[in-house]
């Protein structure tokens, strides 16, 4: 039976918050100058300085602006670091804005199939609200941009740079979403009609091509791609198209990397997928090796002594200083400012829900004493204006507690996970917490 909150009981939570020692003064200080502010434990930075016991070699960081296209960016900081040491161009940048367009592109075709799919379902079951809630936004998962570059290549920034669009995408997604919420209704009334949709969609698709256009730029298929190297040596390379350019100048095999979460809500040593994220339709899923901490932490290490810098997924919003550029768990002590329990366990977060992967950055760098990891180097895609010149600093408990993804190669797996990547993949929820 419900209970309701009564007079008698507002009196004594009253009372008892006026019994709380230094209580007037923790308010005056919470009201005055918020939350974070009033927690913050200076001391954590005297344990975070800037010093990497192994440190790859990087520039100067790139600027998502305000999109969410974290992941993309991530994903070519770690394919042109490999590029600034090959060609001696410590700076040089993929184009971002290129794959953007495709990107969006692609997802609304893949949105249209999802509608078409499910469209014997009622509007407001949970898959089709999921499905509108959000038709086609800017974030995404690093298979999404594997899938782009293998149909689509890559081009060097200086042939399609940033628009005001790619750069601030609010405006666009809120536009490109009303249009495809308008197309799923058109869908779905041509499905219950028994009429064929192949002739709707293409139309369809021709307007969010159009939109896109718009937005990014017409995507460059011919271009002459000229440099001055580190050395002011002149570079020119001509009549190429973005599959002969991604040919020549990536020196990864984007099959030879798998993305390993440590997601403790689930089976370890197992394998998952989550295909409605999928952005290419026939192209590479999002597939997820999930295993514990400890290896996960392991495989991570390994690659980074290997010479690779590492994208990962990551829950940023969670004990940051943006200004700072540090990434620590105790860095705001929330339980002694209001002196109760907020701990949950990394297991119990994915749980309830309070557990995101929110962010997508790139590992550069882990100081190791002893052998075991005491912090790691992270660059991220917000600009030199935040943290040290663009860099941050991470906690190796802040690594454990909010890091869930990272892309690693498959050969530094053991015999017994290359064998679970030939099995048959568990298919997760659109609302699982590793989306």
């Amino acid at each position: 039976m419900s209970q309701a909150i009564t007079p008698a009981a507002q009196a004594k939570f009253k009372k008892t918050l006026a019994a709380q020692p230094q209580a007037k003064v923790v308010q005056r200080a919470v009201m005055n100058t918020g939350i974070n502010a009033a927690s913050e434990d200076i001391t954590v930075q005297t344990q975070l300085d800037r010093t990497f016991s192994l440190e790859l070699p990087t520039g100067k960081v790139s600027n998502q602006k305000h999109s969410g296209r974290c992941w993309l960016f991530s994903t070519l900081n770690t394919l042109r670091h490999e590029v600034a040491v090959k060609y001696n161009l410590k700076d040089f940048e993929f184009s971002q804005n290129y794959l953007s367009f495709w990107d969006r592109f692609e997802k609304a075709n893949a949105f249209y199939e999802n509608i078409i799919a499910t469209a014997d379902q009622a509007a407001d079951s949970r898959i089709v609200t999921w499905l509108l809630d959000s038709p086609n936004g800017d974030g995404g998962q690093w298979d999404n941009a594997a899938a782009l570059i293998k149909k689509y290549g890559v081009v060097p920034k200086s042939v399609m740079p940033e628009t005001q669009a790619s750069e601030n995408t609010t405006e666009f997604n809120q536009v490109l979403n009303l249009r495809l919420r308008k197309d799923a209704v058109k869908l779905r009334q041509l499905v219950a009609a028994g009429a064929d949709v192949a002739a709707a969609k293409t139309e369809m698709l021709t307007v969010i091509y159009r939109m896109c256009a718009y937005a990014f730029g017409t995507p460059v298929e011919h271009f002459d791609f000229s440099y001055r190297d580190d050395a002011n040596k002149y570079h020119r390379d001509t009549d190429l198209t973005p599959q002969s350019f991604a040919a020549k100048y990536l020196s990864r095999d984007l099959d030879d990397y798998v993305t390993v979460i440590n997601s403790p809500d689930k089976p370890f040593n197992q394998l998952y997928t989550l295909p409605i994220e999928d952005n290419v339709v026939g192209g590479q899923h999002v597939t997820f090796l999930n295993v514990d901490l400890a290896t996960f932490k392991a495989l991570t290490i390994a690659q980074l002594q290997a010479g690779e810098t590492i994208w990962f997924g990551n829950d940023v919003l969670q004990q940051m200083s943006r200004p700072d550029g540090l990434l620590d768990s105790r860095l705001f002590n929330y339980d002694a400012l209001f002196a109760t329990d907020l701990q949950l366990s990394k297991k119990e977060r994915l749980q309830y829900r309070d557990a995101v992967v929110s962010h997508a950055m790139t590992l550069t760098g882990v100081d190791l004493v002893d052998g075991e990891p005491t912090k790691w180097k992270v660059e991220n895609s917000w600009g030199e204006k935040v943290g040290a010149d663009g860099y941050f600093v991470m906690s190796d408990q802040w690594f454990d507690d909010y890091v869930y993804h990272v892309v690693i190669k498959r050969d530094l797996l053991s015999p017994e996970l290359q064998q679970v990547l030939q099995s048959k993949p568990t298919e997760l929820a659109p609302w699982d917490s590793m989306a």
